[in-house]
C-alpha cells in the first residue's frame, strides 16, 4: 500500500471544489429515485419533465444531506444515445460532476493536453441564479460535467428545475439514512487500463496519486485487483480507479467489467458520521448489504490487540451489523458495501465512517472480496479462468 506525498502541479487558476452530483441514465427515472429515497434516505428535492417544458428527457433530483443523485430517463421513442447506453450497461452512472472554480481555464487546459472536450462551456440561468457548465470525457461512456456558480446559486437544485411534483407522505415516516457527503466514486476498467487512466487524471484535470494498491497486497485464493486513487490539488475529490488482476477464478473487478459491457463507475462511497445508526436504519428501511463470516470478526479481536488505535464502537454491534474495520497506527475506518442496486451485478453503495483514517480500507479488500464471491459464486459468476483468460464452462 502506497500513500503519495507530492500532490503535483498547482493550477495557477481554476479549481476543483467538490463533487457536485452524480447523474445515472436509468429505464424509469420515476422509479429508480423512489427506490433511493426509501431504502437509502434520500428525499425528492427537484424535477424536470414534461410538466415543465422538458420535452426530451425526464430528471428526479434526490438529496442526503449535500448528496445529490439525479436520475435521467428519455420521454420518447427513438432515443439512440440512451437507447444503446441502457442496452450495453443497464442502469448506469452517466456523468459525475464537479464543482469548479474558472471553468473555461479548466477546459481550456483539459483541451490541451488531450481531453476529449464532449461539450463546450456554456451557460444556463433562470429567476435563481446563472450557472456555466461543460462536459469532459473520461473512462468508458462516463463524463465529467464542470459546474460554476456564475452568481450565487439561490434556486433548488441547478437552473431549470422546478419543485417535485409529488411528496411522498411515507419518507417522512421512516428513520433517516444518517449519510452526509460524497466520500469516493470508484471507476472499474479492464486489465491494464487503470494505469492510463490515471494518467489521464493527473494530465488532464491536473490530479496527483494519493493512494496506491497492488495484486500482492490484495487478493483471495482466487482472484485479485490493482487500484490507484487519483484526487483533485485541495484532495476533496477522491477517486479510486481499480483494474482486475489474473487470479484463478474472475474476479468481482472482471465481473462488473463483463456486465457493463467496459469501463464504468463500480460504487460511490457515502460519508457518515454515525455508521452504527446508519446501518440500523438503512436495514430497518430494507436496505440489503453484504454479509461477513464471524472469523473476520475473530481475526480482527487479535489484531487489535496489537494496535497502537483504540476503536470506540462496539465489537459486538460491528459484528452483529457486518461493519468492516481498517486501521494503521493513527485511526480506524468503519466500512459496509451494500449488495448491486440493480440486476446486474453493476454498481453497489458503500457506507464510510472515518476516524483519522484517509485509506480505502485496503485491510479489509481481502473480506470484501470473498462476500461478493459468495455471490458472484451464487451467480455462477465465480468461474474457473483457462491461460488465457477465458472462463472454463464449470465451477
Amino acid at each position: 500500500m502506497t500513500s503519495y506525498t507530492d500532490k503535483g502541479e498547482k493550477p495557477e487558476k481554476g479549481k476543483y471544489v467538490r463533487f457536485h452530483h452524480v447523474t445515472f441514465w436509468v429505464g424509469n427515472a420515476k422509479q429508480a429515485a423512489v427506490f433511493y429515497c426509501h431504502k437509502m434516505g434520500f428525499e425528492p428535492l427537484a424535477y424536470k419533465g414534461l410538466e415543465t417544458g422538458s420535452r426530451e428527457m425526464v430528471s428526479h433530483v434526490i438529496k442526503q444531506d449535500k448528496i445529490l443523485f439525479e436520475f435521467v430517463s428519455p420521454l420518447n421513442p427513438g432515443n439512440q444515445e440512451m437507447g444503446e447506453h441502457f442496452i450495453k450497461h443497464g442502469d448506469a452512472v452517466k456523468d459525475i460532476a464537479f464543482q469548479v472554480e474558472d471553468c473555461d481555464f479548466l477546459v481550456q487546459k483539459a483541451r490541451e493536453r488531450g481531453a476529449v472536450i464532449v461539450k463546450e462551456p456554456w451557460v444556463e440561468q433562470d429567476n435563481y441564479g446563472k450557472v456555466k457548465y461543460a462536459v469532459i470525457k473520461t473512462y468508458g461512456d462516463t463524463t465529467h460535467t464542470l459546474v460554476e456558480y456564475l452568481t450565487p446559486y439561490k434556486g433548488l437544485f441547478l437552473p431549470g428545475y422546478h419543485e417535485p411534483l409529488f411528496k411522498d407522505p411515507l419518507l417522512p415516516k421512516l428513520p433517516s439514512g444518517c449519510l452526509s457527503f460524497i466520500d469516493h466514486i470508484v471507476g472499474n476498467q479492464p486489465d491494464d487500463e487503470m494505469v492510463s487512466i490515471t494518467d489521464w487524471y493527473q494530465k488532464c484535470l491536473m490530479f496527483h496519486r494519493f493512494w496506491s494498491i497492488d495484486d500482492k497486497q490484495i487478493h483471495t485464493q482466487y482472484s485479485s485487483l490493482r487500484s490507484i486513487v487519483v484526487t483533485n490539488y485541495e484532495e476533496t475529490i477522491k477517486m479510486p480507479i481499480n483494474e482486475p488482476a489474473p487470479g484463478k477464478k474472475k474476479s468481482q473487478i472482471q465481473e462488473y467489467v463483463d456486465y457493463n459491457g467496459g469501463a464504468g463507475v463500480q460504487h460511490i462511497a457515502l460519508n457518515t458520521s454515525n455508521i452504527i445508526q446508519a446501518i440500523v436504519n438503512l436495514k430497518a428501511r430494507g436496505m440489503e448489504f453484504l454479509s461477513t463470516p464471524d472469523t473476520y470478526y475473530d481475526s480482527l479481536r487479535e489484531n487489535l490487540k496489537r494496535a497502537k488505535i483504540n476503536v470506540k464502537e462496539d465489537l459486538k454491534t460491528l459484528q452483529e451489523l457486518k461493519i468492516l474495520v481498517d486501521f494503521d497506527d493513527k485511526g480506524y475506518l468503519l466500512q459496509i458495501f451494500t449488495k448491486p442496486v440493480q440486476d446486474r451485478p453493476t454498481l453497489f453503495l458503500e457506507v464510510i465512517q472515518r476516524h483519522n483514517h484517509f485509506g480505502f480500507g485496503a485491510g479489509n479488500f481481502k473480506s470484501l472480496f470473498e462476500a461478493i464471491e459468495k455471490d458472484q459464486d451464487a451467480r455462477g459468476n465465480l468461474t474457473v479462468l483457462t491461460p488465457d483468460g477465458n472462463p472454463k464452462l464449470f465451477n
